[in-house]
């Protein structure tokens, strides 16, 4: 398995670099799959995809140079045979799964049958989370409730045994002071990291490094 759950994206050389190393080749020699479904579950999210595709908005994450990338869009596989589908994700080097509500994606994760496939398709593929899109493999995920889902749904897939908290002391995310999530990870029963968006965790095969140039703390 070989997950790099960012914050932010790939925000700096730091992370930039764990990505080549879990690609084993540069970012130009590699193709990618955008999955944006998660951005759906927040306001204005058709505009925020268009600009996380385009590059305009936040870090480098779809437009950083690949060699060449597609979108999985997760509603519209239920109603496509399968063989359209999993043999280009089988294909890929790197799926990258975008931010938004985390309840909304692991449904969408979960309904489209990429939740099924993911164990077996990590030992090749780099999944590159960006915020909700790195919550959701771990055990906690939140959600915005713009949706019509049940609340006691799954917000998480629970694929590693931690809890990731992204944005720490962002300004646009008042809510994520350090003292704020620090006190929500005293109520969780697993380790929790808690980062900023200079900060992402590299797991490869269970085995967790904090790659950073910011501000991240661990509370086990």
């Amino acid at each position: 398995m070989k997950l790099l759950l960012t914050s932010a994206g790939i925000s700096n050389k730091s992370i930039l670099n764990a990505l080549v190393r879990l690609l084993g080749k540069p970012v130009s020699e590699s193709t990618a799959l955008f999955v944006p479904t998660a951005i759906y579950g927040i306001p204005r999210g058709g505009d925020i995809v268009r600009r996380v595709i385009c590059g305009s908005l936040g870090d480098p994450f779809c437009d950083m140079g690949w060699k060449s990338i597609g979108l999985l869009e997760l509603t519209a596989l239920p109603s496509i045979k399968q063989e359209l589908w999993v043999p280009v994700l089988r294909e890929t080097d790197a799926l990258l799964v975008g931010g938004g509500d985390c309840q909304y994606l692991t449904w969408w994760m979960q309904r489209s049958g990429l939740a099924e496939l993911l164990p077996s398709l990590l030992h090749k593929i780099v999944y590159v989370g960006l915020s909700a899109g790195s919550m959701v493999m771990t055990r906690y995920g939140t959600t915005y409730g713009n949706h019509i889902l049940p609340p006691d749904g799954d917000k998480s897939l629970g694929l590693v045994d931690i809890s990731l908290h992204p944005h720490l002391d962002h300004e646009m995310f008042p809510d994520n002071s350090l003292a704020n999530l620090e006190k929500l990870a005293a109520t969780l029963p697993m380790p929790s990291y808690l980062i900023d968006d200079q900060t992402a965790i590299k797991v490869i095969d269970g085995v967790i490094e904090v790659i950073s140039e910011g501000q991240w703390t661990l509370q086990a």
